[in-house]
């Protein structure tokens, strides 16, 4: 079968898309507005750029029923700074309550009854219930597609900071077992990390 894009709806290839590009990790991101306002949403279009200087993206859509901006990347226009949360599997069903477009005024560390705990390095709170959390500055936002539902933005943002629980840090690296993190699947499927094999790569000898 060959589909071309052009000749479907956005959110067609949005389907198909989520359904073959997985698992994927989830950014569970907190923001604060100027108003002083907490907001903490769920994003699953979301990865590592590089290491130096340390840089994670993710991928804010527009609202898929008035093309609106959301919450978290107006807070960020607004602040130049967000939280990066990673979701571990206890934390999944409040993660999920806050996935709701509510309207600006709502705090969702309410709504999900997260504990917002204040950063080191930013304004924005993480979330305490988090066991690996990227304070994160602001690097660049790069809008895609029209202004319109389909389209979308890519953040782009700098760890200024780490908070890594002690249980998950186990001889310099982080432990999959504690951490337990969960990946998005399509529709209001997860999956878990618990079968992983292993492959070695043949390194080149440095001359």
């Amino acid at each position: 079968m060959i589909i071309d894009p052009a000749n479907q709806s956005f959110s067609e290839n949005h389907k198909l898309m989520i359904g073959s590009i997985v698992p994927r990790p989830i950014a569970l991101v907190s923001t604060i507005s100027k108003g002083n306002i907490n907001n903490v949403a769920p994003f699953s279009y979301f990865n590592g750029v590089c290491s130096n200087p340390p840089t994670i993206m993710f991928a804010p859509a527009r609202r898929g029923y008035d093309g609106k901006t959301k919450d978290t990347l107006n807070n960020i226009r607004e602040t130049n700074e967000f939280a990066i949360n990673i979701v571990s599997e206890e934390i999944v069903e409040p993660m999920v309550a806050c996935s709701t477009d509510y309207s600006d005024e709502v705090d969702e560390f309410k709504i999900s009854d997260f504990t917002p705990i204040q950063c080191d390095k930013i304004l924005a709170p993480r979330v305490e219930e988090s066991k690996v959390v990227f304070e994160c500055k602001l690097n660049t936002i790069i809008e895609i597609g029209p202004s319109k539902p389909g389209g979308g933005f890519v953040v782009i943002g700098e760890i200024v900071l780490f908070h890594i629980n002690d249980d998950v840090f186990k001889d310099g690296k982080i432990d999959l077992s504690s951490l337990n993190p969960v990946g998005r699947l399509s529709g209001n499927n997860y999956s878990r990390v618990f079968d992983s094999f292993e492959v070695k790569r043949q390194i080149k000898p440095t001359k």
